[in-house]
């Protein structure tokens, strides 16, 4: 049982075992914490996984096999939080094999959940408190699937490059308000 006070829990379509095999291999350093079944009477056969209770990066989760009901949206989505490109890459390709590649960083796995891949350096540009450098990188942000560190140092830094206006930005990143 946990000791945190909130720990997220991520509904599985029956596959939260393939699941928790993945975030197990792609996160160095996790563990599995523990497993639960149901019993009888309940609604799946007795005996099937019911939750996997996990560790990854020193934030714990459960992941719950519940059924097809509900799916997955990027209204919801776990960052993780990279030291420069190498690591960047093989969080994107090992999480994102077998999944989607979405704008900005975002990519959604194979069992549908959603993670942003994001290295540091990449907040700190976006967040620069040059109000012209934060939108060059900003801008080369929004027209890149996978964060490329260099690729956004380099428009952050370069005062001829000509942001992308808000309209121009990917039918993706766009909202109604």
């Amino acid at each position: 049982m946990t000791s945190a006070a909130i720990v997220p829990c991520i509904w599985c379509d029956n596959n939260a075992g393939e699941a928790a095999e993945l975030y197990l291999s792609v996160f160095p350093g996790s563990r599995e914490i523990s497993r639960t079944h149901y019993g009888p009477m309940q609604p799946q056969p007795e005996g099937t996984l019911l939750t996997v209770e996990l560790e990854l990066l020193g934030l714990e989760f459960v992941l719950l096999n519940g059924g097809p009901q509900f799916k997955h949206s990027e209204a919801i989505s776990f960052q993780v939080l990279t030291d420069g490109q190498a690591e960047t890459d093989r969080y994107w390709d090992e999480l994102g094999a077998g999944g989607s590649a979405g704008p900005c960083g975002w990519l959604k796995d194979r069992f549908g959940m959603s993670w942003q891949i994001v290295p540091r350096e990449v907040l700190a540009m976006t967040t620069d408190p040059d109000p012209a450098r934060r939108a060059r990188a900003l801008s080369a942000m929004f027209q890149m699937s996978k964060l490329d560190i260099e690729a956004m140092r380099t428009a952050a830094d370069d005062e001829s490059y000509e942001p992308v206006e808000w309209d121009s930005a990917p039918a993706s990143l766009q909202t109604d308000g």
